[in-house]
């Protein structure tokens, strides 16, 4: 995880490393790398985009979780995974604060704390990739399968699928369970980070957890966006959606989009993976910039994805207009007479995706 000073040869400080017989002791140099440029860059950057992303989740998640209670169905597959997409992104945005409070100056919260803190991180952020790609597969089925879809598309398929989403988010977790520990880093303070193992235990899970993350929860996702908005938009293509146009567009954004957001951290992840394998000894302190700025581009897009997917649709449009004209009246009859010339257009069961 990359939560921590992410310095692998910080647990040979005093240059030495034991085996498995505590009185046997061998003694080889290792390489120190001390990266006070990183951790002051880190110390500086770090809070105050974690706190906006937290206050961004809170507004942007809480607005959703408001239209869905107020105008939607709360029983419908769509809802079903769009409530759970919120609820992850919300525990994920939740342990911000904690790491924001951690790079300003060191984990003051506990053991306890830097195990639960460290997993439900996880569990919200695996969590969250995966709904997306989960409602982007449902989007996928009742577009261009519609008809045989309509039968599958049930009450118990959302359950079914949710509670897959949640037990993989739950295993992907489990290094962090295990591993993360608390620990004094003399001159830092104390560290919350993967601690109490052997230097080649720790880097083989750590190497797991990067090749996971670049597999598992970039390229699977990337690759099944890229097959079902294929397939929709040579759907739209061919029906008599007056709107196709725009349609099409929005589809072309959430692709775009989630690739720009996405893809430079995961290939910064990727060489750190290369580079940990590789036992090279040099610091690499590049890929821990990169990382500091490419991560908080990716942690936003988590943030506002539920409030990104809602409203590319006509429907959540509508209710918001809704919701502003009721809590804003000088906006009433502007926002009225927008959406009585609205009704007036074609519309086909399947745009309210768009």
């Amino acid at each position: 995880m990359e939560e921590n000073y992410d310095d692998y040869l910080l647990s040979f400080f005093n240059q030495t490393s034991t085996t498995d017989d505590p009185e046997s002791i061998l003694n080889e140099t290792v390489f120190y790398c001390e990266k006070a440029g990183v951790t002051r860059f880190g110390a500086t950057f770090i809070p105050t985009v974690y706190y906006m992303n937290f206050l961004l989740s809170l507004l942007g998640n809480g607005l959703v979780l408001c239209i869905i209670y107020k105008y939607e169905k709360l029983g419908t597959v769509t809802n079903i995974f769009l409530l759970n997409l919120v609820i992850s992104d919300l525990l994920f945005a939740s342990t911000l604060p904690f790491w924001a409070v951690y790079h300003r100056s060191e984990w003051i919260f506990g053991p306890g704390l830097c195990k639960f803190i460290g997993s439900l991180y996880s569990i919200g952020f695996s969590s969250s990739i995966l709904f997306l790609t989960l409602m982007t597969f449902d989007r996928y089925l009742a577009v261009v399968h519609a008809i045989t879809a309509a039968q599958s598309r049930r009450r118990l398929y959302a359950y079914c699928m949710s509670f897959v989403v949640w037990f993989l988010s739950f295993f992907a977790s489990l290094k962090d369970i295990v591993f993360y520990n608390v620990r004094l880093n003399k001159p830092g303070g104390w560290v919350c980070e993967e601690s109490g193992y052997s230097h080649q235990t720790i880097v083989k899970w750590q190497l797991m957890g990067y090749y996971l993350q670049f597999g598992v929860f970039f390229l699977l996702p990337l690759m099944m966006m890229f097959y079902c908005y294929a397939r929709i938009t040579i759907r739209i293509i061919s029906t008599r959606i007056q709107e196709k146009c725009r349609a099409i567009k929005l589809i072309f954004v959430i692709i775009f989009t989630f690739f720009i957001c996405w893809t430079p951290y995961n290939v910064v992840l990727l060489l750190k993976a290369l580079h940990l394998a590789s036992r090279d000894r040099s610091c690499a302190e590049e890929l821990d910039y990169a990382e500091y700025v490419t991560r908080n581009i990716a942690y936003l897009y988590c943030c506002i994805s539920p409030v990104f997917y809602t409203f590319v649709g006509k429907k959540f449009q509508s209710h918001f207009r809704k919701l502003l004209a009721k809590h804003i009246p000088c906006l009433k009859t502007t926002i009225l007479s927008s959406q009585s010339s609205r009704t007036t257009s074609f519309r086909s069961p399947n745009t309210e995706y768009y």
